[in-house]
């Protein structure tokens, strides 16, 4: 039984380590199934992409597509249209997407076109946001999906919601706490640690990345005003995400206090985020790690698809208003920030939960033409 892995995008190489390690054990154990990687290529910069293959302990790609830049419809329609020859050429069993990004998609869809049926690691997540790419992504996703590995109960909810039958739904937990989890004790300072002079505890980490915090120059440069006064002049960190690049060079005055820095590898981010007093971040993979490791987070979005790290676990919603920012920052300072759980499942064994569950499904695969919705 062949499984495609499909990878694209950085958060997606956090995601399929763990698959990857437990399918490894599998087969020298004598189980039935073999994996083909599959690297679309969306994410074509080396910080991005290559580094986290050589530290995460990722193969190389059996097959990279080498799609490259493009707008949002030129790289799904490449997408597709690679990775339509690929299964022409070389039929899969089955196709594993994970995440939300355009690779997950352009791949679902490609793979159902032939009739090979689909399982989305993480799916079920919604924002409610139709302005963010990632929501459409997983919602045409999900809707073309065969069998769906969740990470938390509002998941399950959302999906059930949609009308999806439970025997379709498959709790398994947070591939990437798997992977967090795994390298830990891995984590190292980046090379300017030291240049910087920061010190556990006593500075920020920020990222920004979504159109609207970092497309246009006036509201970056509000939003990060209000965080150069919030942060009462420690240093902050600003791995700068080459979106933002575009817009933060037709600024001119930034704080004094803001660090930008190149985008890290994941040893030396996740090191920086362990050690930060706090987060400030659009992103949302971002959160489920400081829910884990205990640090507060503050999510510069109205909307999050992962509500259990704010209901559960140490991030809130602050929305993309510079002006809230301030008051959840005194919060902070004041020792006023709500600690958090570990949700339920986010345990490290997700990769082998998904892997026990392929096993048992690619049965059922067998003898499955398409599956009904």
């Amino acid at each position: 039984m062949l499984i495609d892995i499909i990878a694209g995008a950085r958060p997606n190489f956090m995601k399929i380590a763990p698959i990857i390690r437990a399918l490894e054990a599998r087969k020298a154990a004598g189980g039935p199934l073999r994996y083909r990687l599959v690297h679309t290529g969306q994410h074509y910069d080396p910080r991005l992409s290559g580094a986290f293959f050589e530290q995460l302990g990722i193969p190389a790609p059996d097959v990279n597509l080498e799609v490259g830049s493009g707008t949002q419809a030129e790289q799904t329609a490449a997408i597709m249209t690679r990775y339509e020859r690929l299964l022409l050429d070389a039929r899969s069993d089955l196709c594993l997407v994970v995440g939300d990004v355009t690779s997950t998609m352009a791949c679902a869809i490609a793979a159902q076109k032939l009739c090979v049926p689909v399982a989305h690691v993480e799916g079920g997540i919604r924002s409610g946001d139709w302005t963010m790419p990632e929501e459409i992504n997983r919602m045409v996703t999900d809707a073309i999906t065969n069998w769906f590995f969740t990470t938390s109960e509002f998941a399950n909810a959302n999906l059930r919601k949609a009308g999806v039958g439970d025997e379709r739904i498959i709790f398994v937990g947070n591939t990437m706490i798997d992977t967090l989890l795994a390298n830990l004790e891995r984590l190292r300072p980046p090379g300017f640690w030291d240049e910087l002079g920061l010190q556990a505890g006593e500075y920020f980490v920020v990222t920004l990345h979504r159109p609207a915090n970092v497309d246009a120059g006036d509201a970056l440069a509000r939003m990060l005003a209000a965080i150069g006064e919030g942060t009462r002049g420690l240093p902050v960190v600003f791995p700068v995400h080459p979106r933002t690049a575009k817009t933060l060079q037709e600024l001119a005055d930034l704080p004094a206090s803001l660090h930008l820095v190149e985008p890290q590898p994941y040893l030396e981010f996740n090191f920086l985020v362990k050690h930060a007093k706090a987060v400030i971040t659009d992103s949302g993979g971002i959160t489920e790690e400081t829910t884990v490791m205990g640090v507060p987070c503050m999510t510069l979005r109205d909307t999050t698809e992962r509500p259990e790290t704010v209901s559960i676990g140490t991030n809130a919603l602050i929305g993309t208003d510079p002006a809230k920012l301030g008051p959840a920052l005194d919060r902070l300072f004041a020792g006023d920030w709500q600690t958090g759980r570990i949700p339920d499942l986010w345990d490290g064994r997700t990769g082998e939960r998904i892997v026990a569950a392929l096993e048992g499904v690619l049965g059922e695969a067998a003898s499955l033409s398409h599956a009904p919705h």
